[in-house]
This record gives C-alpha cells, sequence and structure tokens, in this order.
C-alpha cells in the first residue's frame, strides 16, 4: 500500500539495508546492542505491533470470525514466534501509525511499509518480506487512463502521507486524501476521484473476493518493482534478529507458504 516510484530512492534504500546487513556480518554473531535489545524483549515478553486492520488481505478483520488477520499478520506472528515472544497489536490508521511508532505505542509497524531512502534515514528497516509493483484502478467505463502519462492533471485517492500519494503526485495528478484503500475504491465508484494507485496484490485480493465490476485496473507499473519491510525506531536493536528470524522463515518455506495461502504464489521473493 505505502509505495514509491522514484529509482533512486530505491537505490538508496537499498544501500541502507547492505548497511545493516555489513554490521553482523563479518563476525557471524549478534552485535551486543541486539542481543541487549533482544533480551530486554524475551524479558517483557510481548511484541508490540502497529497495524492499520482495514487494509486486505495484509492486515484487516476476518468477516467471519472478526479476528485481525492477513498476510504481514501472519508473517510477523511467525517472527515473534522465531524470537520467543507473542505479538500484542495495535491498530490504527496509516497516516498516524508512523507517529505512533515515534511516540513508543509500539515496536515496529507490520503494515507493507515500502522501502525508500527517506524512511530508511528516519527509521530501522528490516529485509523485504514481499514484493510487488503499482497499479491504477478506475472506472469500468474509463477509456483515458491507459498510463502513467495520462494521470496528468486528473485527481486520484490516496491516504495522505502514503507513498502512492507521492506516486501519484509525481504523476502529475492531485490527491484527494482518504482513510485507506477500501475508501479510495469507493471514491472511484462514486465518481469523486478519477482513479487509485495501490498494490497489484491489494487490487488482485479485491476484484477476486468482491466481484466487483465497476471498476478495472486502467493500466499497471510492471518495470517497477516495490519492496515492503517492518520499520522500527532509529537504533532499535532488533534489526538484526528479526532479520535472522525472515532469513530462517525463507529457508523453512514459510515465507513461501503463508504467501501461497493468500496470493497463490511466494510474494517474498
Amino acid at each position: 500500500m505505502k509505495r514509491t516510484r522514484t529509482s533512486s530512492a530505491l537505490a538508496g534504500a537499498l544501500a541502507a539495508l547492505i548497511a545493516l546487513a555489513g554490521c553482523s556480518a563479518g563476525s557471524g554473531t549478534t552485535p551486543t546492542g541486539s542481543a541487549d535489545a533482544l533480551t530486554q524483549l524475551q524479558a517483557s515478553g510481548v511484541l508490540k505491533v502497529g497495524t492499520e486492520g482495514t487494509y486486505s488481505p495484509f492486515t484487516f478483520h476476518d468477516p467471519t470470525t472478526n479476528q485481525l488477520t492477513g498476510f504481514d499478520i501472519e508473517v510477523i506472528t511467525a517472527v515473534a514466534e522465531k524470537l520467543g515472544v507473542k505479538p500484542e497489536f495495535s491498530e490504527t490508521k496509516w497516516d498516524a501509525i508512523f507517529a505512533g511508532l515515534d511516540a513508543k505505542r509500539y515496536d515496529l509497524i507490520a503494515n507493507e511499509v515500502s522501502i525508500n531512502a527517506d524512511r530508511a534515514a528516519k527509521y530501522d528497516l528490516t529485509d523485504p518480506y514481499s514484493v510487488s509493483h503499482p497499479v491504477v484502478i478506475v472506472k469500468a467505463d474509463n477509456t483515458d487512463i491507459t498510463s502513467l502519462a495520462s494521470v496528468q492533471g486528473k485527481t486520484t485517492a490516496q491516504t495522505a502521507t502514503s507513498n502512492w500519494a507521492n506516486f501519484a503526485r509525481e504523476a502529475g495528478a492531485t490527491v484527494q486524501p482518504v482513510d485507506g484503500f477500501t475508501e479510495a475504491v469507493t471514491a472511484v465508484k462514486d465518481g469523486r476521484v478519477d482513479a487509485t494507485f495501490n498494490d497489484n496484490l491489494a487490487a488482485l485480493e479485491y476484484f477476486t473476493t468482491t466481484k466487483d465490476s465497476s471498476v478495472k485496473i486502467g493500466f499497471e507499473v510492471k518495470d517497477e518493482t516495490v519492496t515492503q519491510a517492518f520499520a522500527l525506531r532509529k537504533n532499535s536493536g532488533l534489526v538484526e534478529p528479526i532479520n535472522a528470524a525472515l532469513k530462517d522463515l525463507s529457508n523453512d518455506g514459510t515465507l513461501a507458504a503463508i504467501g501461497t495461502k493468500w496470493f497463490g504464489t511466494d510474494i517474498s521473493r
């Protein structure tokens, strides 16, 4: 959901990730700060997680049981188990989610946080755990929006502080703020905006589950790859152990299995 299309930003983020990985690569041991942070986390027994709870299929409430579930929820739950703790979820709107992290209401954000240079500079970002590309959703009878160039001068609905809002602005669109993906699609359907940018996986799940024929994918940006990570406060000391957990989950097939459950394929690569 929260993406960027700037290649230089992605390059900067990747460089930051490489730097993070390099902190422990040489010795093969967990840095002292990470060991201390992990010890404190395990003593508490709880990993506090910020998430939206309204962004299907990544983080949402099952309509039958009302239980919080989704791809991101299952991945961070598996990570917590590897760390020897239990996840405790706090739900909040996307536009307030980083403020909650800054205020120490939770330890990390699990909500398809896209990697970009600005976030890498301000926060600890883990290794990526999902990969996708952008799409734009328009009304079913729309024939004007078929490429990035055609978005120039149009209006899109996006959460105000998301990468998708930046994506739309860079394409020359005017952004109308909304609370989330469902509200954005509704704005398109109602004719209040021309389109909305989002993740191809979220769009696929929306069309598969709703069978909504009043909107469609106007175009996909398949040459733009976006990667998502967990976000923590800077110098959290938890990036290395979380990355180690993600590596274990990748090696033992857990990440692939979770991706296949929700999307029919492994989206971690």
